[in-house]
């Protein structure tokens, strides 16, 4: 039995959304449920009615009714209700609970001072915007793409940009040349919204020379807007217009295109790092259904509410975040180096900005352990009640640092899902106890099962996550990828019907979940499959290891293969046989005698995508022999040149 650490309050169902909603359910559709178990049970089965629930409870704006929730429940191809029109930025605008003059959004920033829109100067900005993009030639179904960070003037143009219809993409500058190009020549853009740099920490990045460069590569472009953003003094762009140009005023009114509930809303990407990255359609209803059942439910957002995730433009907890709104919450946007000046500055940020929610990253919170580091005795965190978790999985210990260092009375809520969803399948809720190294429960309305080799529903086992249910925010489909060919290769080739998801996961008999790794970089050792979180979790726990990536050469004759390890070690540090002996030794105490490596290799870097996710499989594929360029898109690296070590050790090494 795992450590319990928070258990929900005797007067949760009192305080909490999910609480309001389970009152809701018994008097509006004569509905009760004894626990969450029952309550998850029947929004996986009974599909229509839990998710007309949703579209109910939270008073969706519609234009026109559905006919039905859903005709068909076969995957691909459900379809979420037929005959509805709505727009998503009419619903975020809504703000429930807001009055004009209540802060919406709080941006802080270290490329200039903070900014903060109450929900009369949002409404305002987005008015302008969209008359500024109709100027501009924008309608519906056209393609506005941003090349900005996480600042209010990419939320305002996301907004602006559904209100008409039109379909938003956006990538973080940080991103090289080739890797948006890669993206956005498949979506054909027709305005382009570019910031000239931005700072990280203290180091200014100019960005001018790329915004020149994508222009070039993009001959769908009509106009490009300039956001002076690192130089505020700085002319437009040649041949661009400014971003005052584009939200002057006028005296158009705020109006919204009515949609069909699955039409675009905007354009997302897989991190494409084995070749061109997937653009995954998303739909104005299924998006903000699926956004207001897990802000409120599952995170208990409200208008009391200051929700903060660490995210970039180029990442879906971004899309997630700014959909804190619609349901009354005010959103906390950072753009910047979360370890500038060191790694307190978030913590500092929460404090300083009232965040009660405040989302980020495994790595993060694991960094900031290692770190020593006691955030509640360099901040007021007081406000705080809930932490979230995603982007990799989170041990024990990192739940144990939290509660030990952060808070004790907070929901610590450890999610997991994707860009595929835009969401968190599964993840924490208000009504069930955390325990330590657990995700707590699978999400409403997310089926999601672990599948034996065999196929069938494993509990207490490891299996392939799959999702067996349609969801209304799976992608409406992949761009240019007319007859869904693409889209189904992606998720229904290997179990006909039923969504693949590529992750390892266990499901204990309560419903908890532990996610593994990926099933694509699993290591198989004499058949035994071992996930690679636990082991970066012992490898990066010791002192002198900063990172690591492991992958499994697998033998062809049926043998055990080879394990190898890299790891980046702590600065000045370099490998030896006794800390070969130390780690291989950790690794059969912690965990078992087929986890220690037949070699270790100290490297400069572990190669990540542009948002820190480790490369495990592009690494394989170097090292049995795939060619560089084949092995991975180097423009989705937040790092490419770390590649090189692992190309000349696949030169060098002899062949097994």
């Amino acid at each position: 039995m795992t450590d319990v650490l928070w258990t929900p309050p005797a007067d949760v169902l009192q305080r909490s959304r999910i609480g309001a909603y389970l009152r809701w359910l018994a008097e509006h559709r004569g509905l009760e449920f004894a626990d969450y178990d029952a309550l998850w049970q029947w929004s996986v089965t009974d599909l229509e009615t839990f998710w007309r629930s949703i579209w109910d409870h939270f008073e969706v704006v519609a234009h026109t009714p559905p006919t039905a929730t859903l005709t068909g429940r076969g995957m691909p191809g459900a379809r979420w209700f037929p005959g509805a029109t709505l727009n998503y930025a009419e619903n975020v605008l809504r703000m429930p609970g807001k009055g004009d003059d209540d802060p919406v959004v709080v941006a802080h920033a270290q490329t200039r001072a903070p900014v903060v829109l109450t929900a009369a100067q949002l409404r305002e900005q987005v008015r302008r915007v969209a008359a500024g993009l109709r100027r501009l030639g924008v309608g519906t179904g056209d393609r506005v793409a941003a090349y900005a960070p996480n600042i209010p003037e990419t939320y305002v143009l996301l907004l602006a940009t559904a209100s008409l219809g039109a379909i938003f993409s956006s990538c973080a500058p940080e991103f090289g040349t080739r890797s948006v190009t890669d993206r956005w020549q498949q979506i054909e853009p027709k305005v382009l919204v570019a910031v000239d740099g931005y700072r990280y920490g203290d180091k200014p990045v100019d960005r001018r020379a790329e915004v020149a460069a994508i222009r070039a590569a993009l001959p769908s472009l009509r106009h490009t807007v300039s956001v002076s953003y690192l130089d505020p003094a700085a002319a437009p762009f040649e041949g661009a217009i400014s971003w005052a140009d584009l939200a002057a005023e006028t005296d158009e009114p705020l109006g919204f295109t009515p949609v069909p509930f699955d039409h675009p809303l905007y354009v997302l990407y897989s991190s494409g790092t084995t070749g061109l990255p997937k653009p995954i359609v998303h739909g104005h209803g299924g998006i903000l259904l699926e956004h207001l059942k897990m802000l409120a439910l599952h995170h208990d957002l409200g208008p009391a509410d200051r929700f903060f995730w660490f995210t970039t433009t180029g990442w879906m907890m971004w899309n997630f975040l700014v959909s804190g709104p619609a349901v009354g919450a005010a959103i906390v946007l950072f753009d910047g180096n979360p370890g500038h000046p060191d790694l307190g500055a978030l913590w500092r940020l929460a404090a300083e900005t009232g965040t009660t929610y405040f989302g980020t990253s495994a790595p993060f919170l694991l960094a900031c352990r290692k770190a020593g580091l006691v955030p509640r005795e360099i901040a007021d965190l007081s406000a705080l009640r809930g932490v979230g978790s995603t982007g990799a999985p989170l041990p024990a210990e990192g739940f144990t640092w939290v509660y030990d260092t952060v808070g004790t009375d907070l929901q610590l809520q450890s999610l997991s899902g994707g860009t595929d969803v835009c969401t968190g399948f599964v993840g924490g809720v208000p009504l069930l106890p955390v325990h330590a190294g657990e995700i707590t429960c699978r999400a409403l309305g997310a089926k999601v099962e672990a599948r034996s080799p065999e196929g069938t529903p494993v509990i207490g086992q490891l299996g392939e996550l799959v999702i067996t249910e349609p969801m209304p925010s799976m992608p409406v489909g992949f761009w240019n990828d007319p007859d869904g060919v693409r889209y189904r290769e992606a998720y229904f080739d290997v179990y006909p019907g039923v969504w693949r998801h590529g992750d390892w996961i266990t499901i204990n008999s309560r419903g908890g979940c532990v996610i593994t790794g990926r099933s694509d970089a699993t290591l198989n050792r004499g058949g035994v499959r071992l996930g690679t979180a636990e082991f970066y979790s012992v490898v990066e726990g010791l002192d002198e290891v900063v990172d690591s990536v492991v992958v499994h050469l697998e033998d062809d004759e049926g043998g055990a293969g080879e394990l190898l390890l890299f790891v980046v070690l702590a600065e000045g540090l370099t490998l030896d046989d006794e800390l070969r002996k130390k780690i291989c030794r950790e690794l059969r105490t912690a965990l078992s005698p087929r986890h220690v490596p037949d070699e270790i290799h100290q490297v400069r870097a572990v190669p990540r995508t542009l948002s820190s996710k480790k490369l495990e499989v592009p690494v394989k594929k170097i090292l049995t022999g795939t060619p560089v360029d084949q092995a991975a898109a180097k423009g989705a690296l937040a790092n490419p040149e770390s590649l090189t070590a692992f190309v000349t050790l696949a030169q060098t090494r002899p062949t097994p």
